[in-house]
Formats: structure tokens, sequence, C-alpha cells
């Protein structure tokens, strides 16, 4: 009895095994199957993707163009010509009024003589022998004061008072022969005759003196005013422009040579003061400055060549000029 029992549980145990291996068998067939087919899929989808990617056009370039900034990448001078008209160092010779001298940059008949220099901040007055004005031999790239844009016939007198005040440099200059440095007037007032003197004299424009000019000349800054030949000359004959010469002049002390400098001009009743740097003065104030009252004036300023020197030349730069009556 115990026999029978034995040998069927020795079946049993055989016949449990034979199902697990088979099951096992099962399983791992299923589980091959399976990465199989996952493996295809996998392939697909990066067969897919690298489609994708082959197809994908690339993104155009954008380029951002920076802002310029003035005072950081460029500069410009501090001045405002609306009162200003320039004279050139062509035709016979041509003048630019306002309101055209504001589009100076652009203006291809005053790019070659006055234009901006964006590195320092300057306006340049550049010029060379060439044509000169009816009462002058010398060339010039030289603004001249208008109280009323456009013309000439409003002016100042001592009386009324005026004041310029300018920031200024030579950086270039030709010398002559013998190795010396040519001058150039950088600064005038100017004297003009009203229609009614013009006309008492016998003139035939409204020319007067200048009574005062100021002048770059081996590195100084210079200064000429007018004075009266006769203190007992008449009314009328005041008014002519042989009645007048230049006095003895004043050089200033410091020596400037190309670098950057200040000047102010002050005119008033009887009084004349020019200033150099703020620290250095020269003023007039005497018969000849009450004598001049007669006139009427206006400020100039820029570049007026003193010489006839074939392939001589001078660059004048202006960074600030003021004006105020």
């Amino acid at each position: 009895m115990i026999l029978n029992n034995s040998s069927r549980y020795s079946k049993l145990t055989i016949a449990r095994h034979c199902l697990i291996m088979i099951g096992v068998f099962i399983f791992l067939s299923c589980s091959d199957d399976v990465t199989v087919v996952e493996e295809e899929m996998v392939l697909e989808v990066e067969i897919v993707e690298e489609e994708i990617e082959e197809t994908t056009e690339p993104e155009e370039e954008v380029v951002v163009e920076e802002e310029q900034i003035e005072g950081v990448d460029f500069f410009l001078p501090n001045i405002d010509l609306s009162n200003w008209k320039v004279t050139l160092p062509i035709g016979s010779p041509d003048e630019v009024e306002p309101p055209e001298i504001l589009d100076y940059a652009i203006n291809e008949r005053l790019i070659p003589y006055m234009y901006n220099d964006s590195t320092d901040g300057s306006l340049v007055f550049y010029t060379t022998p060439g044509s000169s004005t009816a009462n002058s031999s010398y060339s010039r790239t030289e603004l001249r004061e208008q109280m009323v844009p456009g013309s000439n016939n409003t002016n100042w007198t001592f009386a009324e008072g005026g004041r310029m005040m300018g920031t200024l440099s030579v950086p270039e200059i030709s010398t002559d022969a013998s190795g010396n440095f040519h001058r150039t007037l950088v600064m005038q007032i100017h004297g003009r005759l009203t229609n009614d003197q013009r006309d008492l004299i016998g003139e035939d424009d409204n020319n007067a003196p200048p009574m005062l000019k100021i002048y770059w000349q081996k590195g100084k800054v210079r200064v000429l005013t007018k004075k009266l030949k006769d203190l007992n000359a008449t009314d009328e004959e005041i008014l002519h422009t042989d009645a007048w010469e230049d006095n003895e002049g004043h050089t200033f002390s410091e020596d400037i040579g190309i670098h950057t400098f200040n000047l102010e001009i002050i005119a008033s009743d009887g009084r004349l003061e020019i200033i150099l740097n703020e620290n250095e003065s020269v003023v007039y104030e005497d018969i000849h400055m009450q004598k001049w009252s007669v006139f009427e004036n206006y400020f100039k300023a820029g570049n007026y060549l003193q010489t006839l020197d074939a392939g001589a030349s001078a660059k004048v730069k202006y960074y600030d000029l003021e004006v105020t009556h």
C-alpha cells in the first residue's frame, strides 16, 4: 500500500516539473517576441526622427543692429547755426545762409570746407588760398553772425552789448618757406555802416573796419583792436576806414599750441574784454572804444587764413560756440 502511494507521488512530481518547464519555455518565447517587436518599434521611431531631422529647414539668422549712442560711439559739436552764414574759399566767394547751412553735413558745397569730426565732437573749418571777399586778399571758411537769419541788415552796437564764447583748437596749419607757421584769424568783431552812414560818406557798401581781430599766431592767441589815427577827427571822418589803424596788440602768455582753448569776448558801452581760458584777460576801455560807438557790429568765427602761399592750408576746430546780446 505504501509502495503504490509512493509511485503515484513520483508520477505527480514528474508531471509538475514538465508543466513548469513548458511554462518557462512559453514565457521565454513570448519575451523574445516582445523584445523583437519593441526593437522594431524603436527602430521605426528612430527612422521617423531621422526623417524629420533631415527635412527640417534651418532657421534664418536675425542680425540686430546696435544703436549708436551720441557721446559714446560718436560726438557732435555744440553749435546752433540758426543765426550764422558761412563764407567759403570758392566761387566769388560762395556763401551759405540759414536755413540751408543747417544741413551742412550733407551739403556737397560745404563738406570739403565745413564738416563734423565725430571723433572729438568738433565742427571743422578748413581753408586754403582761393577766392576772397571784396575787401581782402585772403581766403576764409568763416561764420558771420546774422541776428535775423538770412539778413545782414540787423546788427548791434557796443551800447547794446554782445558776448561770444567759443571752445576751439588749431590742430593743423601750414608753414612758410622759412619753416614758420602761418597765422589765421579765429574770431572777430566787425564794424558795419548803416545805410545812412554809407550814403553820407559816399561808399559803395556798408563795410567798416573790424574793431577786434583774434589770431592763432605761433601757437599763441594774439589780439588786435582799432584806434583812431586822429582823436580830433569829426563824426563824419570817423566813419572812413582809413581813419582807423591797428593798435600795438596784445599776445596772451599761455602757449596753447594745437590744444583746445576757450575764448570769451565781452563788448559793452565803451569797453571790450577778451578772456583766454578763464584765467587771463585783456581789457580795452578808452577814448578809442568810446569813439567806436558810432558803428554797428557783428561777430565772426572760423578760419581766415592770412597767407597767399601756394599749398598753404589750415584747420580750425570749434567744439562750442555761443552768442548772446
